[in-house]
């Protein structure tokens, strides 16, 4: 088992700053080398202090605002416009800073496209979901209308 510190949020492992255990396999082959962590040492007490600084500084100042913003989201639809092709297939995919995108552009507020989960892969027009993380205890469902452009 390898002990690392995590910098990215990791679904299922967990938030940055976090000291997790993982099999070593696991860390070498894909956190540390997507620089989604990084080894544990008595000198990164310091390097955690500073990571869980920095995500509390991004994090929506209260609990009361990040509820209200899960309303919003979660009370409308976010509509996204792309380039498809016949049969409503998109040309690419949607990401996650395209939704960040189109919620700041609706006016719904302000979202950190690396909160934003997707699911399975969206390349099609219509409806699909998606969540968003807005504090480590609060999950926000968000209903995505995808259009073609015309």
């Amino acid at each position: 088992m390898s002990k690392l510190i995590l910098t990215h949020e990791v679904t299922g492992l967990g938030a940055p700053g976090d000291v997790v255990d993982v099999k070593n396999g696991y860390a070498r082959n894909f956190l540390v080398p997507q620089g989604f962590a990084v080894g544990w040492s008595r000198g990164g007490e310091k390097q955690i202090e500073q990571i869980k600084a920095a995500r509390s500084a991004r994090e929506h100042a209260t609990i009361e605002e990040a509820k209200d913003l899960k309303a919003k989201l979660e009370a409308t639809s976010v509509k996204l416009t792309v380039k498809a092709g016949a049969g409503g297939r998109l040309f690419g995919s949607v990401k996650s800073s395209h939704i960040a995108d189109a919620v700041a552009a609706q006016g719904l507020g302000a979202v950190d496209k690396r909160k934003i989960e997707i699911t399975s892969p969206i390349k099609v027009t219509g409806e699909h979901e998606a969540t968003v993380r807005l504090r480590d205890d609060l999950i926000a469902k968000i209903t995505l209308q995808v259009v073609a452009a015309k």
